[in-house]
Order: C-alpha cells, then structure tokens, then sequence
C-alpha cells in the first residue's frame, strides 16, 4: 500500500516515512487553494468549484460553505446533498470525513481525525481515523469531534461539545466529552 492508503488505513505514519514527500505536497497544494478561497469574495458557484478542486471531487449544486475554512489535508473530505458549513471551520481530514447529505456544520467546529503517538520517541508520527457525520446531523458552534467518531442519523450536537465516542441517531449530545441528554 502507497502512504496515502496506509495512512487512510490508520498505520502509523512518521514524518522520516520515505513516502511522506507525497503528503506534504498535498499539503502544499491544499493551502494553494486554501488562500485562493480565503483571501476574497467568491461566488457561491465559485467555492463549490474551488471546494471541489480541494478534494478531487465534484461537489453538488446544494452545497454551501462559508469562508473562511481550513483543513490540512483535503482530499479525504466527502460532502453530500444540502450540506452547509458555516465560517471558521477547521477540518483535519486526513483519516477521512464524511458529510452524509442535509448536514449543518456551525462556525468554528473542528473534525479532527488525526492524532499524535502518545509514545514520547514516536511523539511525531500521526494516526489517522475516520470522522462520519450522518445524514440530517447538526453541529453546533465550537464543537470538536474526535478521531474515530460516528454521529448518527438526525442528531445534533450541543455547541461547545467534545466529542471523543459514537452518538446515537435522533440525540441530542453535550459537553465535555459529549454524552447524550436527550432524545429528539
């Protein structure tokens, strides 16, 4: 396996990986477009288009995105129908995220699917987990989900929430870490 599926695969990756040239001029590319999107006004047909150069996939003509938004990664973003993502987003993609169609992303969320090696001689190497936001998801303002996490179906996710395990479908989650307060 080349390093990008290693790496999509949840392997251990260090920086001295004699593939990890690959990752970074994704990287490089990526904050391309990112300053493309970020440093003036576009369109909304506009940041569907630089949106879906971002990950390499075509994008519908629902989708909505407030800029600015950030990510390390792009490629790994997967965007359904009627999905909106709101200012100030931060999306670390690369294990993997997937917006399933009708979902709200608040400003300032975080999808972060990739970690550190607790190991303190292998601090530097990432692990990579996907992210998989359902169908009819909301999340709110300044919430983070964690590597690995599935938000079920019709769920909404209280602002200001850590999310560190799976939600439920029709819940409503909250705090730190997220726990379920109620059912919708």
């Amino acid at each position: 396996m080349d390093i990008f599926e290693r790496d999509l695969a949840g392997e251990a990756i260090s920086v001295q990986d004699p593939e990890f040239y690959k990752i970074n001029a994704v990287i490089e590319q990526t904050q391309k477009l990112l300053a493309e999107l970020n440093n003036s006004y576009h369109t909304k047909e506009e940041i569907q288009n630089i949106f879906s150069r971002l990950t390499g996939r075509q994008v519908d003509g629902s989708f909505e995105l407030f800029a600015p938004f950030y990510t390390d990664f792009g490629r790994n973003i997967v965007v359904g129908k009627d999905v909106f993502i709101n200012q100030n987003c931060t999306f670390m993609d690369r294990g993997g995220i997937t917006l399933e169609d009708k979902v709200l992303i608040a400003p300032r969320v975080n999808l972060v699917t990739i970690n550190h090696s607790i190991a303190p001689e292998r601090r530097r190497d990432t692990e990579s987990r996907p992210i998989h936001i359902c169908k009819n998801v909301w999340i709110g303002t300044g919430a983070t989900v964690m590597p690995g996490v599935t938000v079920g179906e019709n769920a909404i996710i209280a602002a200001g929430s850590v999310v560190t395990k799976d939600i439920p479908p029709g819940v409503v989650a909250a705090g730190i870490p997220a726990k379920v307060i109620k059912e919708i």
